[in-house]
Protein backbone atom coordinates (compact mmCIF):
# COMPACT_ATOMS: atom_id res chain seq x y z
CA UNK A 1 0.00 0.00 0.00
CA UNK A 2 1.32 3.57 -0.97
CA UNK A 3 -0.03 6.78 1.27
CA UNK A 4 0.81 10.18 -0.17
CA UNK A 5 0.00 12.83 2.55
CA UNK A 6 -0.25 16.54 1.79
CA UNK A 7 0.55 18.73 4.29
CA UNK A 8 2.75 17.36 7.03
CA UNK A 9 2.18 19.51 10.20
CA UNK A 10 -0.36 18.38 13.12
CA UNK A 11 -2.73 16.35 10.82
CA UNK A 12 -0.71 15.24 8.38
CA UNK A 13 2.54 14.17 10.55
CA UNK A 14 -0.15 12.77 13.27
CA UNK A 15 -1.55 10.08 10.00
CA UNK A 16 1.74 9.52 8.83
CA UNK A 17 3.42 8.29 12.61
CA UNK A 18 0.14 6.41 13.23
CA UNK A 19 -0.27 4.68 9.45
CA UNK A 20 3.54 3.43 9.78
CA UNK A 21 2.78 2.37 13.54
CA UNK A 22 -0.39 -0.02 11.91
CA UNK A 23 1.89 -1.04 8.87
CA UNK A 24 5.36 -1.37 8.90
CA UNK A 25 5.44 -2.33 5.02
CA UNK A 26 3.74 0.96 3.65
CA UNK A 27 5.29 3.05 1.91
CA UNK A 28 4.31 6.36 3.02
CA UNK A 29 5.12 9.66 1.50
CA UNK A 30 4.40 13.52 2.87
CA UNK A 31 5.13 16.30 0.95
CA UNK A 32 4.99 20.02 2.75
CA UNK A 33 5.58 23.24 1.13
CA UNK A 34 7.12 25.05 3.89
CA UNK A 35 10.75 24.24 5.06
CA UNK A 36 9.58 22.64 8.33
CA UNK A 37 7.49 19.21 9.53
CA UNK A 38 5.36 18.53 12.54
CA UNK A 39 6.03 22.33 13.64
CA UNK A 40 4.48 24.01 16.61
CA UNK A 41 1.87 26.36 15.18
CA UNK A 42 0.55 27.01 18.85
CA UNK A 43 4.55 27.39 19.85
CA UNK A 44 5.83 30.66 17.16
CA UNK A 45 4.64 33.91 19.27
CA UNK A 46 6.70 32.93 21.64
CA UNK A 47 9.74 32.33 19.93
CA UNK A 48 9.57 36.15 18.99
CA UNK A 49 8.87 37.40 22.43
CA UNK A 50 12.04 35.16 23.74
CA UNK A 51 10.38 32.76 25.82
CA UNK A 52 11.43 30.34 23.43
CA UNK A 53 15.19 31.02 22.54
CA UNK A 54 16.15 27.80 20.68
CA UNK A 55 14.74 27.37 16.72
CA UNK A 56 14.81 23.77 17.05
CA UNK A 57 12.49 23.61 19.79
CA UNK A 58 10.03 24.89 17.41
CA UNK A 59 9.93 21.59 15.11
CA UNK A 60 8.78 18.41 17.00
CA UNK A 61 10.20 16.14 14.09
CA UNK A 62 12.90 17.01 11.23
CA UNK A 63 12.48 15.07 7.49
CA UNK A 64 15.60 13.01 8.62
CA UNK A 65 13.98 12.00 12.17
CA UNK A 66 11.10 10.82 10.44
CA UNK A 67 12.67 8.73 8.06
CA UNK A 68 15.29 7.72 11.09
CA UNK A 69 12.56 5.82 13.55
CA UNK A 70 9.58 5.35 10.98
CA UNK A 71 11.08 5.32 7.57
CA UNK A 72 8.78 7.67 6.43
CA UNK A 73 9.72 9.86 3.32
CA UNK A 74 9.44 13.70 4.17
CA UNK A 75 9.57 16.40 1.82
CA UNK A 76 10.18 19.73 2.39
CA UNK A 77 9.41 22.43 0.40
CA UNK A 78 7.19 20.24 -2.26
CA UNK A 79 3.82 21.32 -2.97
CA UNK A 80 1.51 18.81 -4.23
CA UNK A 81 -0.22 21.30 -7.56
CA UNK A 82 -3.07 19.11 -8.51
CA UNK A 83 -4.63 15.86 -8.09
CA UNK A 84 -5.82 13.62 -11.36
CA UNK A 85 -8.38 11.31 -9.12
CA UNK A 86 -8.92 8.71 -12.45
CA UNK A 87 -5.27 7.73 -12.67
CA UNK A 88 -4.84 7.98 -8.86
CA UNK A 89 -1.60 10.68 -9.01
CA UNK A 90 -0.75 13.80 -8.06
CA UNK A 91 1.11 16.49 -9.40
CA UNK A 92 4.35 17.90 -6.58
CA UNK A 93 6.67 21.41 -7.49
CA UNK A 94 9.59 21.07 -5.80
CA UNK A 95 9.82 24.51 -4.58
CA UNK A 96 13.76 24.47 -4.54
CA UNK A 97 14.54 24.33 -8.06
CA UNK A 98 11.01 24.66 -9.75
CA UNK A 99 10.76 21.20 -10.99
CA UNK A 100 7.33 19.01 -11.28
CA UNK A 101 6.64 15.08 -10.79
CA UNK A 102 4.46 13.08 -10.87
CA UNK A 103 3.81 10.65 -7.68
CA UNK A 104 0.84 7.62 -7.44
CA UNK A 105 -0.79 6.88 -4.20
CA UNK A 106 -3.12 3.86 -3.67
CA UNK A 107 -4.45 6.55 -0.44
CA UNK A 108 -4.43 9.97 -0.31
CA UNK A 109 -4.65 12.14 3.06
CA UNK A 110 -4.99 15.99 2.88
CA UNK A 111 -3.73 17.95 5.51
CA UNK A 112 -3.41 21.39 3.94
CA UNK A 113 -4.41 23.49 7.12
CA UNK A 114 -5.68 26.55 6.49
CA UNK A 115 -4.28 30.41 5.59
CA UNK A 116 -4.26 33.80 6.81
CA UNK A 117 -7.36 35.79 5.76
CA UNK A 118 -6.08 38.61 3.82
CA UNK A 119 -8.16 41.06 2.87
CA UNK A 120 -8.31 43.46 -0.14
CA UNK A 121 -6.91 46.75 1.13
CA UNK A 122 -4.74 49.18 0.04
CA UNK A 123 -0.90 48.66 0.60
CA UNK A 124 -1.33 45.46 2.51
CA UNK A 125 1.59 43.96 0.03
CA UNK A 126 4.20 46.60 2.12
CA UNK A 127 7.26 44.79 3.56
CA UNK A 128 5.93 45.88 7.27
CA UNK A 129 2.41 44.17 7.33
CA UNK A 130 3.58 40.45 8.36
CA UNK A 131 1.20 37.49 9.06
CA UNK A 132 1.99 34.74 11.66
CA UNK A 133 1.57 30.85 10.47
CA UNK A 134 4.69 28.88 9.75
CA UNK A 135 8.35 28.71 10.88
CA UNK A 136 9.08 30.77 8.35
CA UNK A 137 6.62 33.49 9.40
CA UNK A 138 8.07 33.53 12.78
CA UNK A 139 11.58 34.01 11.82
CA UNK A 140 11.03 36.85 9.08
CA UNK A 141 9.09 38.87 12.60
CA UNK A 142 11.45 37.44 14.77
CA UNK A 143 14.52 38.91 12.15
CA UNK A 144 12.75 42.38 11.23
CA UNK A 145 12.48 43.10 14.94
CA UNK A 146 15.98 42.07 15.53
CA UNK A 147 17.39 44.00 12.45
CA UNK A 148 14.87 47.07 12.47
CA UNK A 149 14.24 47.11 16.57
CA UNK A 150 10.64 48.61 16.02
CA UNK A 151 9.58 50.93 18.56
CA UNK A 152 5.82 50.30 17.50
CA UNK A 153 3.18 47.67 16.23
CA UNK A 154 -0.41 47.14 15.36
CA UNK A 155 -1.80 43.55 15.76
CA UNK A 156 -4.97 43.93 13.92
CA UNK A 157 -7.46 40.75 15.14
CA UNK A 158 -7.80 39.95 18.71
CA UNK A 159 -7.91 36.28 18.04
CA UNK A 160 -5.48 33.42 19.60
CA UNK A 161 -2.62 34.58 17.23
CA UNK A 162 -2.85 38.52 17.68
CA UNK A 163 -3.58 38.13 21.65
CA UNK A 164 -0.11 35.70 22.03
CA UNK A 165 1.50 38.24 19.64
CA UNK A 166 1.00 41.52 20.81
CA UNK A 167 1.91 39.77 24.26
CA UNK A 168 5.16 38.77 23.01
CA UNK A 169 6.13 42.05 21.35
CA UNK A 170 5.05 43.84 24.18
CA UNK A 171 7.59 41.35 26.09
CA UNK A 172 10.17 42.83 23.29
CA UNK A 173 9.73 46.20 24.66
CA UNK A 174 7.51 47.35 21.68
CA UNK A 175 4.78 49.41 22.81
CA UNK A 176 1.57 47.42 20.99
CA UNK A 177 -1.99 48.52 19.81
CA UNK A 178 -4.39 46.14 19.06
CA UNK A 179 -7.41 46.85 17.15
CA UNK A 180 -10.45 44.79 16.90
CA UNK A 181 -13.02 44.58 14.96
CA UNK A 182 -15.79 43.67 17.33
CA UNK A 183 -16.73 44.55 20.78
CA UNK A 184 -14.58 42.37 22.48
CA UNK A 185 -11.41 40.17 21.95
CA UNK A 186 -11.31 36.42 21.17
CA UNK A 187 -14.25 35.29 19.84
CA UNK A 188 -15.09 31.95 22.05
CA UNK A 189 -15.89 34.28 24.82
CA UNK A 190 -18.86 36.77 25.44
CA UNK A 191 -18.42 40.17 25.78
CA UNK A 192 -18.82 39.77 29.83
CA UNK A 193 -16.08 37.55 30.30
CA UNK A 194 -13.59 39.15 27.71
CA UNK A 195 -13.82 42.04 29.63
CA UNK A 196 -10.87 40.29 31.94
CA UNK A 197 -8.85 39.98 29.22
CA UNK A 198 -9.23 43.54 27.56
CA UNK A 199 -8.46 44.78 31.59
CA UNK A 200 -4.91 42.99 31.41
CA UNK A 201 -4.21 43.96 27.74
CA UNK A 202 -4.48 47.60 29.28
CA UNK A 203 -2.31 46.72 32.40
CA UNK A 204 0.33 45.58 30.36
CA UNK A 205 0.63 48.47 28.12
CA UNK A 206 -1.50 47.60 25.10
CA UNK A 207 -4.17 50.13 23.80
CA UNK A 208 -6.84 48.45 23.33
CA UNK A 209 -9.05 49.40 20.01
CA UNK A 210 -12.58 47.88 20.19
CA UNK A 211 -15.08 48.07 17.39
CA UNK A 212 -12.74 49.22 15.10
CA UNK A 213 -11.97 48.15 11.77
CA UNK A 214 -9.00 49.01 9.41
CA UNK A 215 -9.71 49.83 5.45
CA UNK A 216 -5.88 50.37 4.12
CA UNK A 217 -2.44 51.24 4.60
CA UNK A 218 -0.37 53.80 3.86
CA UNK A 219 3.64 53.86 4.38
CA UNK A 220 5.20 57.29 5.43
CA UNK A 221 8.53 58.24 6.36
CA UNK A 222 9.62 54.59 7.67
CA UNK A 223 6.32 53.90 9.16
CA UNK A 224 3.18 52.14 8.65
CA UNK A 225 -0.11 53.56 8.96
CA UNK A 226 -3.18 51.64 9.50
CA UNK A 227 -6.42 53.50 8.56
CA UNK A 228 -9.19 52.85 10.86
CA UNK A 229 -13.31 52.41 9.71
CA UNK A 230 -13.17 56.19 11.85
CA UNK A 231 -11.36 58.26 10.33
CA UNK A 232 -8.51 57.69 12.47
CA UNK A 233 -5.00 56.08 11.58
CA UNK A 234 -2.23 54.70 13.66
CA UNK A 235 1.30 55.07 13.08
CA UNK A 236 3.61 52.38 14.03
CA UNK A 237 7.03 50.41 12.52
CA UNK A 238 5.36 47.23 12.19
CA UNK A 239 1.49 45.76 11.88
CA UNK A 240 0.85 42.04 12.54
CA UNK A 241 -2.32 41.25 10.26
CA UNK A 242 -4.49 38.04 12.17
CA UNK A 243 -7.62 38.67 11.37
CA UNK A 244 -8.09 34.89 11.14
CA UNK A 245 -7.91 31.88 8.76
CA UNK A 246 -9.59 30.21 5.96
CA UNK A 247 -9.66 26.80 4.61
CA UNK A 248 -6.65 26.50 2.26
CA UNK A 249 -8.59 23.66 0.21
CA UNK A 250 -7.35 24.89 -3.53
CA UNK A 251 -5.94 21.36 -4.06
CA UNK A 252 -9.31 19.84 -3.26
CA UNK A 253 -11.47 22.59 -5.54
CA UNK A 254 -9.28 21.64 -8.59
CA UNK A 255 -9.55 18.02 -7.76
CA UNK A 256 -13.63 18.46 -7.92
CA UNK A 257 -13.99 17.26 -4.00
CA UNK A 258 -17.28 18.11 -2.59
CA UNK A 259 -16.84 21.54 -0.31
CA UNK A 260 -18.73 22.59 2.61
CA UNK A 261 -19.26 25.99 4.89
CA UNK A 262 -16.32 28.46 3.64
CA UNK A 263 -15.08 26.16 0.90
CA UNK A 264 -13.94 23.82 3.58
CA UNK A 265 -13.69 19.80 2.36
CA UNK A 266 -16.23 17.68 3.41
CA UNK A 267 -15.50 14.27 5.06
CA UNK A 268 -17.64 11.64 6.63
CA UNK A 269 -17.06 10.75 9.98
CA UNK A 270 -13.88 8.20 8.82
CA UNK A 271 -12.58 11.62 7.89
CA UNK A 272 -12.85 10.32 3.94
CA UNK A 273 -14.09 12.83 1.59
CA UNK A 274 -16.42 12.52 -1.98
CA UNK A 275 -13.28 10.49 -3.10
CA UNK A 276 -13.22 7.18 -1.05
CA UNK A 277 -9.40 6.94 -1.80
CA UNK A 278 -8.75 10.15 -0.68
CA UNK A 279 -8.86 11.74 3.19
CA UNK A 280 -8.36 14.81 4.13
CA UNK A 281 -7.59 16.38 8.15
CA UNK A 282 -7.37 19.37 10.05
CA UNK A 283 -8.03 23.05 9.40
CA UNK A 284 -8.84 22.63 6.30
CA UNK A 285 -12.01 20.07 6.77
CA UNK A 286 -15.96 20.71 8.33
CA UNK A 287 -16.86 19.33 11.37
CA UNK A 288 -19.85 18.76 13.22
CA UNK A 289 -19.82 20.77 16.21
CA UNK A 290 -19.98 18.20 19.22
CA UNK A 291 -23.20 20.13 21.51
CA UNK A 292 -24.85 21.50 18.62
CA UNK A 293 -24.72 19.10 16.02
CA UNK A 294 -23.89 21.73 13.23
CA UNK A 295 -21.25 22.06 10.67
CA UNK A 296 -18.35 23.84 11.99
CA UNK A 297 -14.98 25.29 11.10
CA UNK A 298 -12.91 24.69 14.38
CA UNK A 299 -8.85 25.29 13.57
CA UNK A 300 -7.30 23.90 16.43
CA UNK A 301 -4.02 21.54 17.19
CA UNK A 302 -5.94 18.94 19.21
CA UNK A 303 -8.90 17.72 16.49
CA UNK A 304 -6.24 17.76 13.82
CA UNK A 305 -3.92 15.36 15.31
CA UNK A 306 -6.77 13.26 16.56
CA UNK A 307 -8.63 13.16 13.00
CA UNK A 308 -5.28 12.49 11.42
CA UNK A 309 -5.05 9.57 13.92
CA UNK A 310 -8.49 8.49 12.71
CA UNK A 311 -8.04 8.97 9.01
CA UNK A 312 -4.86 6.35 8.98
CA UNK A 313 -6.90 4.12 11.26
CA UNK A 314 -9.56 3.62 8.45
CA UNK A 315 -6.64 3.30 5.93
CA UNK A 316 -5.35 0.96 7.36
CA UNK A 317 -8.96 -1.12 8.02
CA UNK A 318 -9.25 -0.14 11.23
CA UNK A 319 -13.34 1.38 11.82
CA UNK A 320 -12.62 4.71 13.66
CA UNK A 321 -14.80 7.37 13.58
CA UNK A 322 -14.41 11.49 14.69
CA UNK A 323 -17.29 12.03 16.92
CA UNK A 324 -17.38 16.25 16.44
CA UNK A 325 -15.25 18.91 18.14
CA UNK A 326 -16.40 21.34 20.64
CA UNK A 327 -13.54 23.76 20.54
CA UNK A 328 -12.17 23.41 23.93
CA UNK A 329 -9.18 25.57 23.76
CA UNK A 330 -6.50 27.65 26.43
CA UNK A 331 -4.82 30.19 26.41
CA UNK A 332 -2.27 32.31 28.61
CA UNK A 333 -2.38 36.30 28.47
CA UNK A 334 0.18 37.69 30.81
CA UNK A 335 -0.17 36.29 33.84
CA UNK A 336 -4.28 35.56 32.87
CA UNK A 337 -5.32 32.33 31.62
CA UNK A 338 -8.86 31.99 29.35
CA UNK A 339 -10.52 28.61 29.08
CA UNK A 340 -13.18 27.67 26.91
CA UNK A 341 -15.38 24.79 25.76
CA UNK A 342 -18.31 24.13 23.82
CA UNK A 343 -20.87 27.08 22.99
CA UNK A 344 -21.01 30.26 24.33
CA UNK A 345 -24.28 32.46 24.98
CA UNK A 346 -23.70 34.51 21.72
CA UNK A 347 -23.61 31.00 19.40
CA UNK A 348 -27.08 30.01 21.76
CA UNK A 349 -28.62 32.68 21.17
CA UNK A 350 -27.75 32.59 17.56
CA UNK A 351 -28.87 29.16 17.00
CA UNK A 352 -32.38 30.13 19.16
CA UNK A 353 -31.26 27.36 22.06
CA UNK A 354 -33.70 28.24 25.39
CA UNK A 355 -30.12 28.54 27.84
CA UNK A 356 -29.31 29.76 31.28
CA UNK A 357 -26.33 30.53 32.61
CA UNK A 358 -24.80 30.74 36.15
CA UNK A 359 -21.57 32.79 36.87
CA UNK A 360 -19.35 32.43 40.26
CA UNK A 361 -16.21 33.95 41.55
CA UNK A 362 -14.34 31.42 43.03
CA UNK A 363 -10.64 30.35 44.47
CA UNK A 364 -7.99 28.39 43.00
CA UNK A 365 -7.91 26.38 46.29
CA UNK A 366 -8.67 26.73 49.78
CA UNK A 367 -8.30 30.20 50.78
CA UNK A 368 -6.37 29.67 54.15
CA UNK A 369 -3.12 27.99 51.87
CA UNK A 370 -1.36 30.62 50.69
CA UNK A 371 -1.70 32.45 47.05
CA UNK A 372 -5.33 31.62 46.44
CA UNK A 373 -6.06 33.15 43.37
CA UNK A 374 -9.86 33.77 41.91
CA UNK A 375 -10.98 33.08 39.13
CA UNK A 376 -14.51 33.90 37.51
CA UNK A 377 -16.84 30.52 35.78
CA UNK A 378 -19.75 30.98 33.28
CA UNK A 379 -21.43 27.84 33.26
CA UNK A 380 -24.20 27.47 30.25
CA UNK A 381 -26.96 25.17 30.50
CA UNK A 382 -29.93 24.15 28.14
CA UNK A 383 -32.61 25.41 30.47
CA UNK A 384 -35.02 22.68 30.03
CA UNK A 385 -32.78 19.73 29.88
CA UNK A 386 -29.99 20.78 32.34
CA UNK A 387 -27.93 19.50 29.38
CA UNK A 388 -24.10 21.24 29.83
CA UNK A 389 -24.03 23.57 26.51
CA UNK A 390 -20.65 24.86 27.32
CA UNK A 391 -18.75 27.24 30.26
CA UNK A 392 -15.46 29.82 29.95
CA UNK A 393 -13.04 30.27 32.76
CA UNK A 394 -10.67 33.12 33.27
CA UNK A 395 -8.20 33.40 35.95
CA UNK A 396 -4.78 32.84 37.46
CA UNK A 397 -4.26 29.59 38.69
CA UNK A 398 -6.81 26.25 37.78
CA UNK A 399 -8.21 27.34 35.15
CA UNK A 400 -7.03 24.68 32.78
CA UNK A 401 -8.22 21.91 34.75
CA UNK A 402 -11.57 22.99 35.73
CA UNK A 403 -12.24 23.54 31.90
CA UNK A 404 -10.98 20.12 30.79
CA UNK A 405 -13.18 18.80 33.86
CA UNK A 406 -16.03 20.68 31.98
CA UNK A 407 -15.37 19.82 28.81
CA UNK A 408 -15.08 16.08 29.83
CA UNK A 409 -18.67 16.27 31.25
CA UNK A 410 -19.90 17.53 27.98
CA UNK A 411 -18.30 14.47 26.14
CA UNK A 412 -19.72 11.83 28.90
CA UNK A 413 -23.21 13.79 28.56
CA UNK A 414 -23.50 15.03 32.21
CA UNK A 415 -26.38 17.64 33.02
CA UNK A 416 -25.41 20.71 35.21
CA UNK A 417 -26.76 19.17 37.77
CA UNK A 418 -24.54 16.63 37.36
CA UNK A 419 -21.30 18.45 38.23
CA UNK A 420 -22.06 18.53 42.10
CA UNK A 421 -21.27 14.54 42.32
CA UNK A 422 -18.01 14.67 40.81
CA UNK A 423 -15.67 13.10 43.05
CA UNK A 424 -12.67 15.69 42.64
CA UNK A 425 -9.18 15.87 44.37
CA UNK A 426 -8.55 18.37 47.32
CA UNK A 427 -5.77 19.00 48.93
CA UNK A 428 -5.37 22.73 50.23
CA UNK A 429 -2.74 23.15 47.51
CA UNK A 430 -4.94 22.23 44.70
CA UNK A 431 -8.55 23.20 45.58
CA UNK A 432 -11.38 22.92 47.78
CA UNK A 433 -13.44 20.53 49.17
CA UNK A 434 -16.12 21.87 47.21
CA UNK A 435 -14.24 22.49 43.74
CA UNK A 436 -15.04 25.16 41.53
CA UNK A 437 -16.66 22.74 38.95
CA UNK A 438 -18.86 21.37 42.00
CA UNK A 439 -19.93 24.95 42.99
CA UNK A 440 -21.19 25.39 39.51
CA UNK A 441 -23.23 22.40 39.88
CA UNK A 442 -24.50 23.36 43.32
CA UNK A 443 -25.57 26.84 42.11
CA UNK A 444 -27.70 25.33 38.94
CA UNK A 445 -29.11 22.98 41.58
CA UNK A 446 -30.04 26.04 43.63
CA UNK A 447 -31.84 27.64 40.56
CA UNK A 448 -33.59 24.66 39.50
CA UNK A 449 -35.23 23.57 42.99
CA UNK A 450 -35.94 27.16 43.56
CA UNK A 451 -33.87 28.12 46.38
CA UNK A 452 -32.36 31.04 44.17
CA UNK A 453 -33.68 33.57 41.82
CA UNK A 454 -31.17 35.51 39.99
CA UNK A 455 -30.45 38.50 37.91
CA UNK A 456 -27.33 39.54 35.68
CA UNK A 457 -25.35 42.20 34.59
CA UNK A 458 -27.71 42.88 31.10
CA UNK A 459 -30.92 42.79 33.40
CA UNK A 460 -29.43 46.36 35.69
CA UNK A 461 -30.48 48.80 33.41
CA UNK A 462 -34.08 47.73 33.40
CA UNK A 463 -34.03 46.88 37.24
CA UNK A 464 -32.61 50.27 37.91
CA UNK A 465 -35.65 52.15 36.28
CA UNK A 466 -38.19 49.78 38.16
CA UNK A 467 -39.88 51.70 40.61
CA UNK A 468 -40.91 48.30 42.33
CA UNK A 469 -37.34 47.49 42.67
CA UNK A 470 -34.93 47.39 45.79
CA UNK A 471 -31.39 47.56 45.14
CA UNK A 472 -29.57 46.32 48.10
CA UNK A 473 -25.27 45.74 48.56
CA UNK A 474 -24.99 43.24 51.15
CA UNK A 475 -20.86 44.05 51.56
CA UNK A 476 -19.12 45.26 54.55
CA UNK A 477 -19.31 49.60 54.48
CA UNK A 478 -15.50 49.28 53.94
CA UNK A 479 -16.24 47.57 51.10
CA UNK A 480 -19.15 50.03 50.08
CA UNK A 481 -17.53 52.98 50.21
CA UNK A 482 -14.78 51.76 47.93
CA UNK A 483 -16.83 50.89 45.15
CA UNK A 484 -20.49 49.89 44.49
CA UNK A 485 -23.15 49.63 41.76
CA UNK A 486 -25.39 52.85 41.62
CA UNK A 487 -28.37 52.79 43.56
CA UNK A 488 -27.83 50.08 45.99
CA UNK A 489 -27.96 50.43 49.98
CA UNK A 490 -25.84 48.98 51.67
CA UNK A 491 -27.14 46.42 54.60
CA UNK A 492 -24.01 43.90 55.38
CA UNK A 493 -25.37 40.49 55.82
CA UNK A 494 -24.35 39.61 59.34
CA UNK A 495 -26.65 42.61 60.12
CA UNK A 496 -29.66 41.72 58.20
CA UNK A 497 -31.45 40.27 60.32
CA UNK A 498 -31.21 43.26 62.69
CA UNK A 499 -32.42 45.59 60.46
CA UNK A 500 -34.77 43.91 57.81
CA UNK A 501 -37.36 46.50 58.85
CA UNK A 502 -35.47 48.65 56.43
CA UNK A 503 -36.13 46.41 53.92
CA UNK A 504 -39.93 47.03 51.67
CA UNK A 505 -41.85 43.94 51.36
CA UNK A 506 -44.11 45.55 48.36
CA UNK A 507 -40.42 45.64 45.92
CA UNK A 508 -38.58 43.02 44.23
CA UNK A 509 -35.35 42.93 46.16
CA UNK A 510 -32.04 42.95 44.21
CA UNK A 511 -28.75 41.35 46.19
CA UNK A 512 -25.31 42.17 45.28
CA UNK A 513 -22.40 41.68 47.29
CA UNK A 514 -18.42 40.74 46.61
CA UNK A 515 -18.67 37.41 44.87
CA UNK A 516 -22.46 36.20 44.87
CA UNK A 517 -21.85 33.85 48.24
CA UNK A 518 -23.12 36.72 50.92
CA UNK A 519 -25.75 38.10 48.62
CA UNK A 520 -26.51 34.65 47.86
CA UNK A 521 -27.24 34.20 51.98
CA UNK A 522 -28.99 37.01 52.25
CA UNK A 523 -31.62 35.75 49.92
CA UNK A 524 -32.26 32.90 51.65
CA UNK A 525 -32.94 34.99 54.52
CA UNK A 526 -34.72 37.05 53.40
CA UNK A 527 -36.62 34.58 50.53
CA UNK A 528 -37.97 32.56 54.08
CA UNK A 529 -39.15 36.19 55.66
CA UNK A 530 -41.62 36.18 52.69
CA UNK A 531 -39.45 38.52 50.20
CA UNK A 532 -39.07 38.06 46.51
CA UNK A 533 -35.46 38.17 45.97
CA UNK A 534 -32.84 37.85 43.52
CA UNK A 535 -28.98 37.10 43.75
CA UNK A 536 -26.48 39.09 41.46
CA UNK A 537 -24.79 36.66 39.36
CA UNK A 538 -21.11 37.10 39.28
CA UNK A 539 -20.85 39.66 42.15
CA UNK A 540 -19.38 43.00 42.21
CA UNK A 541 -15.99 41.97 41.20
CA UNK A 542 -17.81 40.84 37.68
CA UNK A 543 -19.57 43.49 37.87
CA UNK A 544 -16.67 45.97 38.51
CA UNK A 545 -14.76 43.97 35.74
CA UNK A 546 -17.36 44.49 33.02
CA UNK A 547 -17.12 48.42 33.94
CA UNK A 548 -13.80 48.78 33.24
CA UNK A 549 -13.62 46.35 30.52
CA UNK A 550 -15.93 48.16 28.25
CA UNK A 551 -14.37 50.93 28.49
CA UNK A 552 -13.00 52.57 24.93
CA UNK A 553 -9.06 53.58 24.52
CA UNK A 554 -9.00 56.99 22.48
CA UNK A 555 -8.61 56.90 18.93
CA UNK A 556 -5.82 58.25 17.37
CA UNK A 557 -5.77 61.15 15.47
CA UNK A 558 -4.81 61.55 12.47
CA UNK A 559 -0.97 59.19 12.56
CA UNK A 560 -0.24 59.21 16.61
CA UNK A 561 -1.48 62.32 17.63
CA UNK A 562 -4.47 61.77 20.27
CA UNK A 563 -7.31 63.85 20.04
Amino acid sequence: MKVVIAGGVAGGASAAARLRRLNEKAEIIVFEKSGYVSYANCGLPYYIGGVITDKSELTLQTPESFWQRFHIDVRVKHQVTSINREKKTVTVKNLVNGCEFEESYDKLILSTGAKPAIPKLENIESDKIFTLRTVEDTFKIYDFADRSNPKTATVIGGGFIGLETAENLAHRGIKVTLVEYADHVLAPFDFDMACQLHNVLRKNGITLMLKTGVTGFEEKKGKIISKTSNGGCIESDMVLLAIGVVPDTELAQKAGLELGIKNSVVVNDNMQTSDEDIYAVGDAVEVKHYVTGKKALIALAGPANKQGRIAADNICGIKSTYKGSQGSSVMKLFDLTAASTGVNESLAKVLGIKYNKVVLTPLSHASYYPDAQPMTLKLIYEEETLVILGAQIVGYDGVDKRIDVIATAIRAGLKATDLCDLDLAYAPPYSSAKDPVNMAGFMVENIVTNKVKQFHYEDLENIANDSNAFLLDTRTPYEYRYGHADGFANIPVDDLRDRINEIPKDKKIYVMCQSGLRSYIACRILSQYGYDCYNFSGGYGFYETIEKGKMQNKNIYPCGIEK
